[in-house]
């Protein structure tokens, strides 16, 4: 199983990426060893995550939600459906 997530660092920024394993990419993100960006903005905390059967689906999944505005990112891990819609 593979998972899209979405984490937000100290700073408020957003970064999404892609795993088959969330608790240790997690952990590898917090200890500053995994990104460049997440490095530099410690700690950050899980606050969304989707789950995949294929690593193409996944793929396919994290560059439609790269590409998505801050405001649409903020709805999907509210949770908010008619906002999504919205915009």
């Amino acid at each position: 199983m593979w998972f899209v997530y979405v984490l937000r660092c100290a700073d408020g920024s957003l970064y999404i990426g892609q795993t088959n394993d969330v608790a240790k990419r997690l952990a590898r993100l917090n200890e500053g060893t995994a990104a460049a960006h997440t490095a530099r903005h410690l700690p950050v905390r899980l606050v969304y995550a989707e789950p995949y059967p294929t690593v193409d689906d996944c793929l396919k999944r994290e560059r439609q939600l790269k590409r998505w505005t801050r405001a649409k990112k903020e709805a999907l891990i509210a949770g908010d459906k008619a906002a999504l819609k919205k915009l």
